[in-house]
Protein backbone atom coordinates (compact mmCIF):
# COMPACT_ATOMS: atom_id res chain seq x y z
CA UNK A 1 0.00 0.00 0.00
CA UNK A 2 1.17 3.67 -0.74
CA UNK A 3 -0.87 5.49 2.05
CA UNK A 4 -4.30 5.98 3.42
CA UNK A 5 -7.43 6.78 1.40
CA UNK A 6 -7.37 10.43 3.23
CA UNK A 7 -3.50 10.64 2.53
CA UNK A 8 -3.27 9.64 -1.23
CA UNK A 9 -6.78 11.73 -1.68
CA UNK A 10 -4.69 15.26 -0.20
CA UNK A 11 -2.12 14.51 -2.64
CA UNK A 12 -3.99 14.23 -5.53
CA UNK A 13 -6.24 17.58 -4.42
CA UNK A 14 -3.26 19.56 -4.83
CA UNK A 15 -3.29 18.97 -8.53
CA UNK A 16 -6.57 17.43 -9.69
CA UNK A 17 -9.08 19.80 -11.15
CA UNK A 18 -12.50 19.91 -9.50
CA UNK A 19 -14.19 19.54 -12.73
CA UNK A 20 -13.00 16.53 -13.45
CA UNK A 21 -15.19 14.24 -10.53
CA UNK A 22 -18.41 13.93 -9.29
CA UNK A 23 -17.35 13.65 -5.28
CA UNK A 24 -18.91 11.01 -3.59
CA UNK A 25 -16.96 8.63 -0.98
CA UNK A 26 -13.11 9.59 0.73
CA UNK A 27 -11.74 6.12 -0.97
CA UNK A 28 -9.12 5.28 -3.25
CA UNK A 29 -9.72 1.91 -5.05
CA UNK A 30 -6.46 -0.44 -5.21
CA UNK A 31 -7.90 -3.22 -7.34
CA UNK A 32 -10.92 -5.01 -7.85
CA UNK A 33 -12.18 -8.85 -8.60
CA UNK A 34 -15.70 -9.78 -10.25
CA UNK A 35 -17.90 -7.23 -7.97
CA UNK A 36 -15.68 -6.68 -5.39
CA UNK A 37 -13.32 -3.22 -5.18
CA UNK A 38 -10.39 -2.95 -2.23
CA UNK A 39 -9.08 0.08 -1.50
CA UNK A 40 -5.77 1.39 -0.63
CA UNK A 41 -6.31 0.46 2.88
CA UNK A 42 -7.92 -3.49 2.59
CA UNK A 43 -11.28 -2.65 2.83
CA UNK A 44 -13.30 -4.65 0.83
CA UNK A 45 -16.67 -3.05 -0.95
CA UNK A 46 -19.05 -4.75 -2.86
CA UNK A 47 -19.56 -2.94 -6.11
CA UNK A 48 -23.13 -1.73 -7.02
CA UNK A 49 -21.74 0.77 -9.94
CA UNK A 50 -19.97 -1.50 -12.16
CA UNK A 51 -17.48 1.80 -12.76
CA UNK A 52 -20.63 3.81 -14.36
CA UNK A 53 -21.90 0.51 -16.33
CA UNK A 54 -18.34 0.20 -17.72
CA UNK A 55 -17.34 -3.54 -16.14
CA UNK A 56 -20.12 -5.70 -16.86
CA UNK A 57 -18.00 -8.45 -17.04
CA UNK A 58 -16.98 -7.31 -13.48
CA UNK A 59 -13.14 -6.34 -12.92
CA UNK A 60 -10.18 -8.38 -13.90
CA UNK A 61 -11.69 -10.90 -15.52
CA UNK A 62 -9.48 -13.31 -16.07
CA UNK A 63 -10.64 -13.59 -20.10
CA UNK A 64 -10.19 -9.80 -20.37
CA UNK A 65 -7.14 -9.98 -18.64
CA UNK A 66 -5.44 -12.74 -20.70
CA UNK A 67 -6.51 -10.85 -23.90
CA UNK A 68 -5.15 -7.62 -22.72
CA UNK A 69 -1.69 -9.17 -22.07
CA UNK A 70 -1.13 -11.15 -24.84
CA UNK A 71 -2.51 -8.83 -27.52
CA UNK A 72 0.14 -6.51 -25.59
CA UNK A 73 2.96 -8.63 -26.00
CA UNK A 74 2.08 -8.75 -29.78
CA UNK A 75 0.75 -5.49 -30.65
CA UNK A 76 0.03 -2.82 -28.65
CA UNK A 77 -0.48 0.35 -30.73
CA UNK A 78 -0.63 1.30 -34.69
CA UNK A 79 -3.36 4.29 -35.63
CA UNK A 80 -6.27 1.77 -37.21
CA UNK A 81 -6.44 5.69 -39.11
CA UNK A 82 -4.02 4.14 -41.51
CA UNK A 83 -3.55 0.83 -41.52
CA UNK A 84 -6.01 -2.44 -40.32
CA UNK A 85 -4.70 -5.03 -37.60
CA UNK A 86 -6.16 -8.34 -37.22
CA UNK A 87 -7.77 -7.82 -33.92
CA UNK A 88 -9.45 -4.81 -34.77
CA UNK A 89 -11.11 -6.24 -37.81
CA UNK A 90 -12.37 -8.83 -36.00
CA UNK A 91 -13.67 -7.21 -33.66
CA UNK A 92 -15.69 -5.06 -36.47
CA UNK A 93 -17.54 -8.28 -37.55
CA UNK A 94 -17.92 -9.17 -34.28
CA UNK A 95 -19.77 -5.95 -33.28
CA UNK A 96 -21.61 -6.08 -36.38
CA UNK A 97 -23.41 -9.65 -36.18
CA UNK A 98 -24.90 -7.98 -32.92
CA UNK A 99 -25.87 -5.15 -34.82
CA UNK A 100 -29.73 -4.35 -33.50
CA UNK A 101 -30.80 -3.76 -36.93
CA UNK A 102 -31.13 -5.67 -40.02
CA UNK A 103 -29.44 -5.18 -43.67
CA UNK A 104 -25.96 -4.27 -44.44
CA UNK A 105 -24.28 -2.55 -41.12
CA UNK A 106 -20.62 -0.81 -41.12
CA UNK A 107 -18.90 0.07 -37.68
CA UNK A 108 -16.86 3.54 -37.18
CA UNK A 109 -14.28 3.29 -33.71
CA UNK A 110 -13.46 5.86 -31.37
CA UNK A 111 -12.31 6.22 -27.77
CA UNK A 112 -15.55 6.90 -25.68
CA UNK A 113 -18.91 7.16 -25.24
CA UNK A 114 -18.61 11.49 -26.16
CA UNK A 115 -17.00 11.04 -29.74
CA UNK A 116 -19.35 8.24 -30.20
CA UNK A 117 -22.22 10.32 -29.94
CA UNK A 118 -20.68 13.14 -31.76
CA UNK A 119 -19.65 11.08 -34.74
CA UNK A 120 -23.43 10.16 -34.66
CA UNK A 121 -24.43 13.74 -35.65
CA UNK A 122 -21.82 13.55 -37.88
CA UNK A 123 -23.01 10.53 -39.75
CA UNK A 124 -26.81 11.86 -39.77
CA UNK A 125 -25.92 15.43 -40.65
CA UNK A 126 -23.85 13.88 -43.67
CA UNK A 127 -26.21 11.49 -44.87
CA UNK A 128 -29.46 13.46 -44.69
CA UNK A 129 -27.94 16.77 -45.49
CA UNK A 130 -29.86 18.12 -42.67
CA UNK A 131 -28.77 20.03 -39.93
CA UNK A 132 -30.96 19.85 -36.94
CA UNK A 133 -30.55 17.45 -34.17
CA UNK A 134 -33.30 16.95 -31.72
CA UNK A 135 -32.73 15.28 -28.28
CA UNK A 136 -33.99 14.61 -24.75
CA UNK A 137 -34.05 16.61 -21.44
CA UNK A 138 -32.76 14.25 -18.85
CA UNK A 139 -30.32 12.88 -21.12
CA UNK A 140 -26.41 12.00 -20.97
CA UNK A 141 -24.64 11.72 -24.04
CA UNK A 142 -20.87 12.78 -22.81
CA UNK A 143 -18.55 15.60 -22.21
CA UNK A 144 -16.92 16.44 -25.53
CA UNK A 145 -18.99 19.80 -27.07
CA UNK A 146 -21.18 17.79 -29.31
CA UNK A 147 -22.42 15.01 -26.84
CA UNK A 148 -23.03 17.73 -24.05
CA UNK A 149 -25.01 19.77 -26.24
CA UNK A 150 -26.84 16.91 -26.68
CA UNK A 151 -27.03 16.30 -22.58
CA UNK A 152 -30.06 17.79 -20.48
CA UNK A 153 -28.78 16.36 -17.04
CA UNK A 154 -26.55 18.90 -15.13
CA UNK A 155 -26.32 22.52 -15.71
CA UNK A 156 -22.61 22.41 -14.85
CA UNK A 157 -22.36 20.76 -18.26
CA UNK A 158 -23.08 23.89 -19.90
CA UNK A 159 -22.30 26.48 -17.75
CA UNK A 160 -19.68 28.66 -18.93
CA UNK A 161 -19.22 26.36 -21.84
CA UNK A 162 -21.40 28.31 -23.86
CA UNK A 163 -21.83 29.37 -27.27
CA UNK A 164 -22.50 24.86 -27.56
CA UNK A 165 -23.17 23.31 -30.89
CA UNK A 166 -25.52 25.05 -32.68
CA UNK A 167 -29.21 23.47 -34.12
CA UNK A 168 -29.59 20.97 -31.39
CA UNK A 169 -32.89 21.00 -30.02
CA UNK A 170 -34.22 19.23 -26.44
CA UNK A 171 -37.62 17.79 -25.89
CA UNK A 172 -38.90 16.77 -22.76
CA UNK A 173 -38.50 13.11 -22.01
CA UNK A 174 -41.44 11.40 -19.96
CA UNK A 175 -39.85 10.36 -16.57
CA UNK A 176 -42.06 8.09 -14.73
CA UNK A 177 -42.21 10.70 -12.22
CA UNK A 178 -43.64 13.23 -14.28
CA UNK A 179 -46.85 10.89 -14.47
CA UNK A 180 -49.74 12.32 -12.09
CA UNK A 181 -51.10 10.00 -9.70
CA UNK A 182 -54.71 9.62 -11.52
CA UNK A 183 -53.56 10.01 -15.13
CA UNK A 184 -53.39 7.09 -17.25
CA UNK A 185 -50.68 5.92 -19.13
CA UNK A 186 -52.08 6.72 -22.35
CA UNK A 187 -52.84 10.13 -21.10
CA UNK A 188 -49.58 10.94 -20.03
CA UNK A 189 -47.86 9.57 -23.20
CA UNK A 190 -50.22 11.63 -25.18
CA UNK A 191 -49.33 14.53 -23.07
CA UNK A 192 -45.62 14.20 -23.03
CA UNK A 193 -45.66 13.33 -27.38
CA UNK A 194 -47.98 16.90 -27.82
CA UNK A 195 -44.58 18.03 -26.09
CA UNK A 196 -42.71 16.23 -28.16
CA UNK A 197 -44.25 17.43 -31.54
CA UNK A 198 -45.20 21.16 -30.87
CA UNK A 199 -41.41 22.46 -31.66
CA UNK A 200 -41.61 20.87 -35.09
CA UNK A 201 -45.35 22.71 -35.31
CA UNK A 202 -44.03 26.04 -34.28
CA UNK A 203 -40.45 26.90 -35.13
CA UNK A 204 -38.76 23.63 -36.14
CA UNK A 205 -39.46 22.14 -40.02
CA UNK A 206 -39.52 18.51 -39.75
CA UNK A 207 -37.56 18.33 -43.07
CA UNK A 208 -34.37 19.76 -41.70
CA UNK A 209 -34.50 17.69 -39.02
CA UNK A 210 -31.22 14.97 -39.30
CA UNK A 211 -31.12 12.42 -36.52
CA UNK A 212 -33.41 12.05 -33.04
CA UNK A 213 -31.31 10.96 -30.44
CA UNK A 214 -32.22 8.84 -27.54
CA UNK A 215 -31.52 6.32 -24.34
CA UNK A 216 -33.86 4.00 -24.41
CA UNK A 217 -33.32 3.76 -21.02
CA UNK A 218 -31.88 7.06 -19.14
CA UNK A 219 -29.17 5.79 -17.51
CA UNK A 220 -27.61 9.51 -15.09
CA UNK A 221 -31.35 10.69 -16.00
CA UNK A 222 -32.57 8.46 -13.07
CA UNK A 223 -32.58 4.58 -14.70
CA UNK A 224 -36.11 5.18 -16.87
CA UNK A 225 -37.40 3.57 -19.89
CA UNK A 226 -39.07 5.48 -22.11
CA UNK A 227 -42.52 4.18 -22.34
CA UNK A 228 -42.88 2.04 -24.91
CA UNK A 229 -45.96 3.50 -26.68
CA UNK A 230 -44.49 6.94 -26.67
CA UNK A 231 -40.83 5.31 -28.51
CA UNK A 232 -43.71 4.13 -30.87
CA UNK A 233 -44.90 7.58 -31.58
CA UNK A 234 -41.49 9.07 -32.06
CA UNK A 235 -40.23 6.20 -33.59
CA UNK A 236 -43.15 6.70 -36.38
CA UNK A 237 -42.65 10.29 -36.88
CA UNK A 238 -39.05 10.38 -37.53
CA UNK A 239 -39.93 7.21 -40.46
CA UNK A 240 -42.75 9.53 -41.79
CA UNK A 241 -40.78 12.57 -41.81
CA UNK A 242 -37.31 11.02 -42.98
CA UNK A 243 -35.41 11.60 -39.74
CA UNK A 244 -32.72 9.25 -38.49
CA UNK A 245 -33.67 7.62 -35.29
CA UNK A 246 -30.25 6.84 -33.33
CA UNK A 247 -29.72 4.94 -30.13
CA UNK A 248 -27.32 5.78 -27.32
CA UNK A 249 -26.30 2.77 -25.87
CA UNK A 250 -22.97 3.34 -23.80
CA UNK A 251 -24.45 3.24 -20.40
CA UNK A 252 -27.33 0.88 -21.26
CA UNK A 253 -26.24 -1.95 -24.02
CA UNK A 254 -23.80 -4.67 -23.85
CA UNK A 255 -26.10 -6.88 -21.89
CA UNK A 256 -26.92 -4.40 -18.75
CA UNK A 257 -30.76 -4.81 -19.14
CA UNK A 258 -30.14 -8.82 -20.00
CA UNK A 259 -30.72 -7.88 -24.12
CA UNK A 260 -27.53 -6.72 -26.27
CA UNK A 261 -28.83 -3.33 -26.37
CA UNK A 262 -31.58 -1.43 -24.34
CA UNK A 263 -33.11 -0.75 -27.58
CA UNK A 264 -34.00 -4.97 -28.21
CA UNK A 265 -36.44 -4.22 -25.20
CA UNK A 266 -39.46 -2.50 -27.74
CA UNK A 267 -38.71 -5.27 -30.49
CA UNK A 268 -40.75 -2.98 -33.29
CA UNK A 269 -38.06 -0.20 -33.23
CA UNK A 270 -34.96 -1.03 -35.45
CA UNK A 271 -32.81 1.89 -35.45
CA UNK A 272 -30.74 3.70 -37.62
CA UNK A 273 -27.63 4.12 -35.76
CA UNK A 274 -26.27 3.01 -32.13
CA UNK A 275 -23.35 4.15 -30.20
CA UNK A 276 -21.65 1.65 -27.76
CA UNK A 277 -18.32 2.27 -25.66
CA UNK A 278 -18.10 1.69 -21.25
CA UNK A 279 -18.39 -1.71 -21.17
CA UNK A 280 -17.59 -2.44 -24.75
CA UNK A 281 -14.06 -3.18 -23.91
CA UNK A 282 -15.08 -3.84 -19.95
CA UNK A 283 -13.57 -0.30 -19.28
CA UNK A 284 -10.83 0.43 -21.91
CA UNK A 285 -11.39 3.25 -23.58
CA UNK A 286 -12.68 2.28 -27.40
CA UNK A 287 -16.15 3.08 -28.38
CA UNK A 288 -17.99 2.39 -31.65
CA UNK A 289 -20.77 3.44 -33.89
CA UNK A 290 -23.28 0.86 -35.78
CA UNK A 291 -25.18 2.05 -38.32
CA UNK A 292 -27.01 1.17 -41.85
CA UNK A 293 -23.99 1.04 -44.70
CA UNK A 294 -25.52 3.92 -46.77
CA UNK A 295 -25.34 6.24 -43.59
CA UNK A 296 -21.87 5.17 -42.64
CA UNK A 297 -20.54 5.47 -45.87
CA UNK A 298 -21.72 9.24 -46.70
CA UNK A 299 -18.56 10.57 -44.90
CA UNK A 300 -15.23 10.42 -46.16
CA UNK A 301 -11.67 10.19 -44.56
CA UNK A 302 -10.60 11.69 -42.03
CA UNK A 303 -13.96 12.81 -41.03
CA UNK A 304 -14.29 10.63 -38.19
CA UNK A 305 -10.73 9.20 -37.22
CA UNK A 306 -9.00 9.22 -33.94
CA UNK A 307 -4.97 8.06 -33.63
CA UNK A 308 -6.26 5.62 -30.63
CA UNK A 309 -9.54 4.84 -31.69
CA UNK A 310 -9.86 0.50 -32.43
CA UNK A 311 -6.53 0.34 -30.53
CA UNK A 312 -5.36 -3.81 -30.52
CA UNK A 313 -5.10 -3.86 -27.00
CA UNK A 314 -8.91 -2.36 -26.17
CA UNK A 315 -10.02 -3.94 -29.22
CA UNK A 316 -8.84 -7.54 -27.74
CA UNK A 317 -9.98 -6.81 -24.73
CA UNK A 318 -13.56 -6.51 -26.50
CA UNK A 319 -13.59 -9.59 -28.17
CA UNK A 320 -12.79 -11.30 -24.92
CA UNK A 321 -15.55 -9.14 -23.07
CA UNK A 322 -18.39 -10.35 -26.20
CA UNK A 323 -16.85 -14.05 -25.15
CA UNK A 324 -17.34 -13.49 -21.86
CA UNK A 325 -21.23 -12.41 -22.27
CA UNK A 326 -21.85 -15.00 -24.80
CA UNK A 327 -20.11 -18.23 -22.57
CA UNK A 328 -21.29 -16.89 -19.30
CA UNK A 329 -24.66 -16.27 -20.50
CA UNK A 330 -24.63 -13.10 -18.50
CA UNK A 331 -27.58 -11.77 -20.82
CA UNK A 332 -29.88 -14.42 -18.70
CA UNK A 333 -27.87 -13.74 -15.41
CA UNK A 334 -28.73 -10.28 -15.56
CA UNK A 335 -32.89 -10.93 -16.45
CA UNK A 336 -32.34 -13.58 -13.70
CA UNK A 337 -31.13 -12.04 -11.01
CA UNK A 338 -32.62 -8.49 -12.10
CA UNK A 339 -35.68 -10.22 -11.18
CA UNK A 340 -34.13 -11.40 -7.73
CA UNK A 341 -32.94 -7.33 -6.66
CA UNK A 342 -36.69 -6.09 -8.44
CA UNK A 343 -38.64 -8.35 -5.52
CA UNK A 344 -36.73 -7.13 -3.02
CA UNK A 345 -36.97 -3.59 -3.61
CA UNK A 346 -40.11 -3.59 -3.98
CA UNK A 347 -40.76 -6.02 -0.80
CA UNK A 348 -38.95 -2.83 0.95
CA UNK A 349 -41.09 -0.55 -0.78
CA UNK A 350 -43.88 -1.74 0.69
CA UNK A 351 -42.53 -2.02 4.28
CA UNK A 352 -40.69 1.56 4.07
CA UNK A 353 -42.79 4.37 2.90
CA UNK A 354 -39.66 6.72 1.76
CA UNK A 355 -38.85 4.09 -1.05
CA UNK A 356 -41.15 5.41 -3.81
CA UNK A 357 -40.83 4.33 -7.82
CA UNK A 358 -38.70 1.13 -8.06
CA UNK A 359 -37.63 0.39 -11.83
CA UNK A 360 -35.28 -2.17 -12.39
CA UNK A 361 -34.25 -3.56 -15.95
CA UNK A 362 -32.24 -6.54 -15.69
CA UNK A 363 -29.27 -5.67 -13.45
CA UNK A 364 -29.95 -2.21 -14.30
CA UNK A 365 -32.35 -0.29 -11.72
CA UNK A 366 -33.46 2.75 -10.13
CA UNK A 367 -34.46 3.38 -6.66
CA UNK A 368 -36.63 6.67 -6.13
CA UNK A 369 -36.01 7.92 -2.18
CA UNK A 370 -39.39 10.23 -1.49
CA UNK A 371 -40.82 12.09 1.52
CA UNK A 372 -43.32 10.01 2.74
CA UNK A 373 -45.46 12.43 3.30
CA UNK A 374 -45.56 14.60 0.23
CA UNK A 375 -43.86 11.92 -2.11
CA UNK A 376 -41.40 14.66 -2.97
CA UNK A 377 -37.54 13.68 -3.79
CA UNK A 378 -35.86 13.58 -0.77
CA UNK A 379 -32.00 14.44 -1.69
CA UNK A 380 -31.05 14.23 2.24
CA UNK A 381 -32.53 10.86 2.96
CA UNK A 382 -31.35 9.56 0.21
CA UNK A 383 -27.56 10.99 0.73
CA UNK A 384 -27.56 9.38 4.14
CA UNK A 385 -28.31 5.94 2.76
CA UNK A 386 -25.62 5.96 0.00
CA UNK A 387 -23.30 6.87 2.90
CA UNK A 388 -24.22 4.06 5.19
CA UNK A 389 -24.40 1.41 2.41
CA UNK A 390 -20.91 2.41 1.65
CA UNK A 391 -20.13 2.25 5.39
CA UNK A 392 -21.23 -1.12 5.72
CA UNK A 393 -19.24 -2.18 2.69
CA UNK A 394 -21.01 -1.64 -0.86
CA UNK A 395 -20.74 1.06 -3.47
CA UNK A 396 -23.90 2.82 -4.72
CA UNK A 397 -24.43 6.32 -6.04
CA UNK A 398 -27.09 8.77 -6.51
CA UNK A 399 -28.96 10.09 -9.24
CA UNK A 400 -31.03 13.56 -9.87
CA UNK A 401 -29.98 13.65 -6.15
CA UNK A 402 -33.29 11.36 -5.02
CA UNK A 403 -32.57 7.88 -7.00
CA UNK A 404 -30.06 4.68 -6.00
CA UNK A 405 -28.32 4.04 -8.85
CA UNK A 406 -28.46 -0.01 -9.04
CA UNK A 407 -25.72 -1.13 -11.42
CA UNK A 408 -23.69 -3.94 -10.29
CA UNK A 409 -21.55 -6.39 -12.59
CA UNK A 410 -23.39 -8.74 -14.01
CA UNK A 411 -21.10 -11.31 -12.86
CA UNK A 412 -22.47 -10.49 -9.15
CA UNK A 413 -22.79 -13.86 -7.34
CA UNK A 414 -26.02 -14.88 -5.83
CA UNK A 415 -24.55 -14.71 -2.20
CA UNK A 416 -22.58 -11.64 -3.08
CA UNK A 417 -26.36 -10.18 -3.96
CA UNK A 418 -27.71 -11.52 -1.18
CA UNK A 419 -25.09 -10.01 1.12
CA UNK A 420 -26.43 -6.48 -0.71
CA UNK A 421 -29.92 -7.13 0.53
CA UNK A 422 -28.71 -7.87 4.11
CA UNK A 423 -26.83 -4.24 3.47
CA UNK A 424 -29.54 -2.17 2.72
CA UNK A 425 -31.99 -4.04 5.35
CA UNK A 426 -29.84 -2.36 7.31
CA UNK A 427 -29.43 1.09 6.21
CA UNK A 428 -33.05 1.09 5.45
CA UNK A 429 -34.16 0.42 9.11
CA UNK A 430 -31.54 2.83 10.41
CA UNK A 431 -32.92 5.67 7.90
CA UNK A 432 -36.61 4.62 9.42
CA UNK A 433 -35.52 5.32 12.67
CA UNK A 434 -34.11 8.18 12.40
CA UNK A 435 -30.75 6.86 13.32
CA UNK A 436 -28.40 8.49 10.43
CA UNK A 437 -26.88 11.67 9.91
CA UNK A 438 -25.17 13.07 7.10
CA UNK A 439 -22.02 12.89 6.39
CA UNK A 440 -19.75 16.05 7.11
CA UNK A 441 -19.27 16.42 3.17
CA UNK A 442 -23.18 15.89 1.98
CA UNK A 443 -22.95 19.79 0.35
CA UNK A 444 -20.63 18.49 -2.33
CA UNK A 445 -21.78 15.16 -3.11
CA UNK A 446 -23.21 14.03 -5.77
CA UNK A 447 -24.50 15.45 -9.06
Amino acid sequence: MTGSNHQLLAQENDVFATCARIKYFDVVLDHGKGAVLTDVEGNHYLDLLASASATNTGHAHPTVVKAIQDQAAKLTQYTPAYFANSTTAKLAKRLAAIAPMSGPVEVAWGNSGSDANDAIIKFARAYTGRQYIVSFTGAYHGSTYGSLTLSGVSLNMTRKLGPLLPGVVKVPFPSPWEQEADESDEHFVNRYFKAFKEPFETYLPADEVAVIVIEAIQGDGGIAMMPPAFMQKIYDFAKEHGILFAVDEVNQGMGRTGKWWSIQNFPEIEPDMISTAKSLASGLPLSAVIGRKAIMESLGAPANVYTTAGNPVTSAAALATIDVIEKEHLLARSQKLGAKAKAYFEAAKEKYPFIGGVRMYGLDGGIDIVNPATGAPDEEATTKLIYRVFELGAIIISLRGNILRFQPPLVITEEQLDQVFKIFDQAFAELAAGKLALPAAAKEMGW
